[in-house]
């Protein structure tokens, strides 16, 4: 064949890949629309869904599902307030060493989740742990509603409260579907799971719906199902917050990079998130169970796997370790983790740099 020949045929075959792309991509968005939607009343925490689907219609299907599964989840897991018929992680601290309490199932299942994981992770983040936890939350709480007043809590306080913390005394009967807490000073605290848990279980049971493309994001939990489907990316964006731009506005410079996922979810932990001051000295919210003071190895972590309950969790494990045991537990876990240190300086996980803008990934990458 000659010369000009075979480039004739270079390029009629590049015409046709091209042609070929751009009919994939105009079908794709003939087929699917993307929407958005938020919820501001959930978990503490603004929760939104991004989802390609064929019509308005059936966005609206998944968007209602998921607010009204949601508002259900967060009532269960909420271990501050009670509501009217339900048994939640508030009656179950109610009722520490006085009887077992009946819950709903998904309360059961994400208490065994949450007791599973602090065995296979050496126990440091524990939802056992309310009594400590409680004592700083009235300490925040008093702390940024009165600056010029806060305070720090009592080390004596504090090691009492530790006293009652052992997970093995949360007694859960599968099969009867109830949780008693042995130890009456006892008390659950589950916002190191909860929420990831209930974005997992939600983000699954859209799936099973028929969502085929969408992204759940509660705060600083993302879960992805499928890949976008706008006929361009093979991934979705999820950006690593700066922990110095303690508001996330959706801009590139509030973010350090951007971790490409499909079918995934994410999740962070940080110092940035809820925290509070005290002579000039910022306390956030991720206690040591050792100090019982907030841990100080990093100022955020950030998890990718593919279970948003587990990323959720493995966040604040992570947050709770130095670099050499965060890095070996995260390995062990089958994790992928993105480290912030105090100095600014960040460490990743092998699988972790494969995935970051940074490092050269993007949304067009494909598994």
């Amino acid at each position: 064949m000659s010369q000009k020949r075979q480039r004739t045929v270079i390029v009629i075959a590049a015409i046709a890949l091209i042609a070929a792309l751009t009919a994939g991509y105009l079908l794709t968005r003939a087929r699917y629309e993307k929407y958005t939607e938020s919820m501001l009343d959930v978990f503490d925490t603004v929760i939104t869904l991004v989802a390609y689907t064929k019509d308005e219609a059936e966005f609206n299907r998944y968007y209602d599902y998921a607010y009204d599964r949601l508002h259900q989840l967060h009532k269960l897991y909420d271990f501050y307030n009670s509501y009217d018929g339900i048994n939640n992680i508030v009656t179950i601290n109610q009722n520490a060493g006085k009887a077992p309490v009946e819950v709903d199932q998904d309360i059961v299942r994400m208490l065994l989740f949450a007791k599973d994981l602090a065995a296979r992770t050496g126990g440091r983040t524990n939802v056992a742990m309310g009594s400590v936890l409680s004592i700083w939350h009235d300490y925040r709480e008093e702390g940024i509603d009165d600056p010029e007043n806060a305070r720090l809590p009592e080390m004596s306080a504090l090691k009492e409260a530790s006293l009652h913390a052992d997970i093995e005394k949360m007694v859960i009967d599968e099969e009867a579907g109830t949780v008693y807490l042995e130890d009456p000073l006892m008390r659950l605290d589950v916002g190191a799971v909860a929420k990831g848990y209930a974005t997992e279980l939600v983000a699954k049971e859209l799936a099973g719906m028929g969502m085929v493309s969408g992204i759940i994001s509660s705060g600083g939990n993302i879960r992805a199902v499928g890949k976008p489907l706008d006929g361009i990316r093979q991934r979705w964006g999820v950006g690593i917050q700066d922990p110095d731009k303690s508001i996330f506005l959706g801009s590139d410079e509030d973010l350090l990079d951007v971790v490409y996922i499909n079918d995934g979810a994410v999740a962070s932990s940080g110092d940035y998130q809820r925290y509070y001051i005290v002579d000039d000295k910022v306390y956030h919210h991720i206690i040591d169970p050792d100090t019982l003071m907030p841990a100080n190895y990093y100022r955020a972590v950030t998890v990718l796997t593919d279970d948003a309950g587990l990323a959720d969790f493995m966040s604040t494990a992570l947050f709770l370790l130095p670099l050499e045991e965060s890095r070996e537990l995260a390995k062990d876990m089958g994790v992928e983790a993105y480290w912030v240190l105090p100095d600014g300086r960040k460490d990743a996980t092998e699988g972790m740099l494969k995935r970051l803008r940074s490092t050269g990934a993007s949304g067009a990458d494909k598994e």
